[in-house]
């Protein structure tokens, strides 16, 4: 499959276009070859350079270098995900673990802006669990309970707190976790483009068509060339199912986005010039939505089962309406045509939402599959199945092994059916919030 990059994603529009991209032109040998150029896959490759300078690695990616679901999220560093209590202790604590793989994730994107100085907007504002419908009560405070038991700081909120907090009456109550990040993704994995080690070539708009492995050697064809190397790390998170990986135990799901311009000063006074804020849905198919720091406002309210890339522009327009409605019902008194732009993406989700780290031989290695909790996660994971695949352990990798390992799928086209199925149903649920 040919990749084209749609310039659609107003995170990536609000970058520099970059000028040092090269594609793979010819046959090469390497030590190292990471496939896919996201957070995970740009993680592995700077790790990888620090730990070998003297070995060769190659980092390849079907479009240009983050700008896949690295920087068509919504831009969040996620703490905490929304549960609806707990039967036993063993659910907790597997509750728990996951909760300290967040932890991790966000630690180590706080050091790595620190290290290299990066603006991406950081904003420790935390986040919202909300809703419109005051029966949701319930689901916050079973929510609630579970965070004080294991020492979440975290506030509930009523319509009138909410209404002065986000600018909008919309919302009848809500949960606010403090640890969440805000920030803008496309600037951060920009930087992480920018810091990559002088040993690590990166090859862009290469798709990956096919590749074997014969005894130690693994063989990588692409459209201009063919790559030999003695390892290789898959870090293409959606794509890993269309790469033969895991492929039992992970699923793509698309998602489409639309962001606004930035609001005039009146119109801005005419929500109550809230400060930056992030709100996501107590339901799964909900609304995601956020103000950015430069006063834009985000909003994610659909899924389903689509190729991104087979979406027409029209498809899109029509994906776009759904956002333009979600936007008005939040903000009346904001004008029609404020959307600026609209986008597809991909997010990689398992049966009980727990990542992939693996190792699936001596030579090959993956990480991917973060159910919609990439930038922390996938950052960490990067390195992490880098220093895995050098045969060393840390206390980290020692943490992220802890979880729940994903629980196999059913094949096609059972696997579909059901997903969209399970889609058709939570987005009836949700309705009211989208």
């Amino acid at each position: 499959m040919e990749v084209t990059n749609d310039n659609g994603c107003s995170w990536v529009n609000d970058l520099i276009p970059r000028t040092n991209i090269q594609s793979l032109q010819s046959n090469e040998d390497c030590d190292w070859l990471i496939i896919g150029a996201g957070y995970t896959g740009l993680s592995a490759a700077r790790k990888l350079g620090q730990l070998y300078p003297n070995q060769k690695i190659i980092l390849v990616d079907a479009q240009l270098a983050g700008e896949g679901a690295s920087s068509r999220n919504s831009g969040y560093l996620v703490d905490t995900t929304l549960n609806d209590g707990f039967t036993s202790n063993k659910e907790l604590n597997n509750y728990k673990k996951k909760a300290d793989i967040y932890e991790l994730g966000i630690n180590f994107v706080k050091n790595f802006i620190n290290e290299y100085q990066v603006d991406c907007d950081w904003n420790e504002c935390g986040k919202y669990f909300a809703s419109s419908k005051k029966e949701d009560q319930k689901i916050l405070l079973n929510f609630s309970d579970t965070l004080s038991k294991l020492d979440f700081e975290h506030n509930l909120f009523s319509k009138s707190e909410l209404s002065k907090k986000l600018g909008t009456s919309f919302y009848n109550i809500a949960l606010h976790t403090k640890g969440g990040v805000l920030l803008h993704p496309g600037k951060l994995v920009r930087a992480m483009v920018d810091v990559l080690p002088s040993n690590v070539s990166l090859f862009e708009n290469s798709n990956l068509l096919n590749w074997i492995k014969i005894k130690d050697i693994i063989s990588c064809n692409f459209k201009n060339g063919k790559i030999k190397t003695k390892k290789i790390i898959f870090a293409t998170n959606g794509f890993l199912k269309s790469l033969g990986i895991k492929s039992n135990y992970n699923f793509p799901i698309t998602l489409t986005a639309s962001m606004t311009r930035s609001l005039t000063d009146e119109e801005f006074e005419s929500i109550g010039k809230p400060k930056e804020w992030g709100v996501l849905p107590i339901r799964p198919m909900g609304a995601t939505i956020r103000m950015t720091k430069d006063r834009r406002i985000l909003i994610r309210n659909t899924a389903e089962v689509h190729n991104p890339y087979e979406m027409s522009k029209l498809e899109l327009d029509k994906r776009s309406i759904n956002q333009k409605i979600g936007i008005k019902k939040r903000f009346p008194q904001l004008p029609d045509n404020i959307i600026q732009s609209s986008w597809s993406g991909i997010v990689s989700r398992t049966r009980n939402s727990s990542q992939i780290f693996e190792k699936i031989d001596d030579n090959i290695f993956a990480a991917g599959c973060y159910n919609g909790s990439g930038i922390g996660v996938g950052t960490l994971f990067g390195e992490q199945i880098a220093i895995k695949a050098s045969n060393e352990n840390t206390k980290e990798i020692e943490t992220i092994e802890a979880r729940n390992k994903p629980t196999w799928l059913p094949p096609q086209p059972f696997l579909n059916l059901g997903v969209k199925t399970r889609l058709f149903y939570e987005r009836l649920r949700a309705k009211s919030d989208i």
